[in-house]
């Protein structure tokens, strides 16, 4: 037994020393570590780690979870935290020997438990944003989004897959404290979910992994100087310096938007751009809403989202968006229906969203766009945030549509169905008017201290002055007075 308990201590020092030499060698601010193990008693297959330097990609990130799955359980508990770089172990998990001030006690622990824990520490950050999708594809299931507290009221069977992902935030900005008190309240969350796990006698197969880097972490380690290794003995210029380059980097990022919108081309020339940072539906099951992020199945490296069907020509365009397995729908169909026409009262063409639709199983869900979304024909159309059930701005054809049964959400979401220039989009019709609510509280105010100062000038012009006064060298004056 102590021998078992050496080897794996052993092992996780490995994996940390491996994670302190990638933060060394590799470009923190465009890779995420991976972490994966089992419940107590459950032996996954030897899998070699990669070099020191190494970038975990997609495909081969896919073939680690494949041999994983083939053999462990088919339950699996995804952890997926919004960021997390190289940097917030180094700094909040007591790699320096002072294991009491660690955020990550329960996760040490379970990689201490388990038999065959796996480290990435480096794993390309488009692969990660993959990870749900690779999952729903081995396991031939939906992706469930839980907490604690209902996990506790769910009974799993361990012959059935399921795909459990918990999502954890990230504490952003430049306070410490803040951060490492987040960190510490995920690992609470994991310690709670593993405690349930353990108590309902269901083995498991727990992924812990983040969707982009922590580039705050990244910048405030290398201010504090807590690289590690030879980066200690750099001068602070070539500190400066790096973190100029990444943020050029990153700017240029986010300028290009991180990937490519989905484009379809009727013959050699594109004719309907689509982009969003978020695609997701949901089903009302039983009471309660059961979320499907279409995103990382859409957007990102290396991903051909299939389009049979799409069409467009001078009046109509019709984008069409085939998935597998989504919500336990085996086929379905995102569908987005435009048409433009020429409006006499502005003189110009306009394009609308007509409806956005689902289709699955023979059934189809429409929800009707044509009243809030739309744009000059020659423009894009964009909005922060386009949905069905908070401020809608797609809502169901009628009472009866099987669209009250769902929901559906896009974040940044920008489309264009007419005169498409190059694989670029055209300048962006906002959905965001002039009037915001700070504008008008702003007039208002504005309107109210005229009025009052409008009532002060009126009452000021009203007041009389005396036209007669006591001359002490004459009659006094004399003022009658009358009942």
């Amino acid at each position: 037994m102590a021998t078992a308990r050496m080897r794996s201590f052993n092992r996780i020092s490995v994996a940390f020393a491996v994670l302190l030499t990638v933060l060394n060698t590799g470009k923190c601010d465009e890779q995420v570590p991976l972490m994966l193990w089992t419940s107590e008693g459950i032996s996954l297959p030897s899998q070699s780690p990669p070099s020191a330097g190494h970038i975990v990609g997609r495909e081969q990130l896919g073939s680690y979870l494949e041999k994983a799955l083939n053999v462990g359980p088919r339950n699996v508990l995804l952890f997926l935290q919004d960021k997390m770089s190289l940097e917030d172990f180094t700094m909040y998990g007591g790699a320096f020997g002072n294991k009491q001030d660690s955020a990550f006690p329960n996760l040490e622990g379970a990689l201490m438990s388990s038999p065959s824990p796996l480290v990435l520490p480096a794993v390309s950050w488009p692969a990660s944003n993959a990870v749900i999708g690779q999952l729903q594809d081995q396991l031939e299931t939906s992706p469930l989004y839980m907490d604690p507290e209902t996990l506790s009221q769910l009974k799993l069977n361990a012959s059935s897959p399921a795909l459990l992902v918990f999502r954890l935030p990230y504490g952003t900005g430049a306070d410490l404290m803040s951060a490492k008190e987040i960190l510490s309240g995920n690992d609470e969350v994991i310690g709670q979910v593993l405690s349930i796990m353990k108590i309902q006698s269901v083995p498991y197969t727990a992924i812990y992994t983040a969707l982009q880097p922590s580039r705050e972490a990244a910048s405030l380690s290398l201010e504090a100087g807590l690289g590690g290794g030879r980066s200690l003995l750099q001068a602070k210029g070539g500190y400066r310096e790096r973190e100029r380059e990444r943020e050029r980097q990153r700017k240029i990022k986010e300028k290009a938007g991180i990937y490519a919108p989905v484009e379809f081309k009727e013959g050699d020339n594109t004719c309907i751009l689509l982009w969003a940072t978020n695609l997701s539906v949901s089903i009302l099951r039983d009471g309660r809403w059961e979320g499907h992020d279409l995103t990382p199945s859409t957007f990102g490296e290396g991903i051909n989202p299939k389009l049979h069907g799409s069409s467009c020509d001078q009046t109509k365009a019709r984008l069409v968006l085939s998935y597998e397995g989504v919500l336990g729908h085996r086929n379905f169909k995102l569908i987005f229906a435009m048409s433009q026409s020429l409006y006499k009262v502005s003189a110009r063409r306009w394009f609308t969203l007509d409806a956005v639709e689902l289709e699955y199983d023979g059934t189809k869900a429409t929800f009707n766009g044509s009243r809030n979304i739309y744009a000059p024909a020659e423009y894009s159309y964009r909005c922060e945030s386009v949905t069905s059930f908070r401020w809608p701005a797609l809502i169901p054809y009628s009472s009866k549509d099987p669209a009250n049964q769902w929901r559906v959400s896009f974040e940044d979401f920008q489309i264009q169905g007419f005169n498409v220039t190059g694989s670029d989009f055209s300048y962006a019709s906002d959905c965001a008017g002039f009037f915001t609510p700070g504008i008008w509280m702003g007039l208002m105010t504005s309107l109210l201290m005229v009025l009052v100062l409008t009532y002060g000038l009126h009452m000021i012009m009203q007041l009389r002055t005396m036209d007669r006064f006591d001359d002490p060298k004459g009659p006094a004056i004399s003022v009658p007075q009358t009942e």
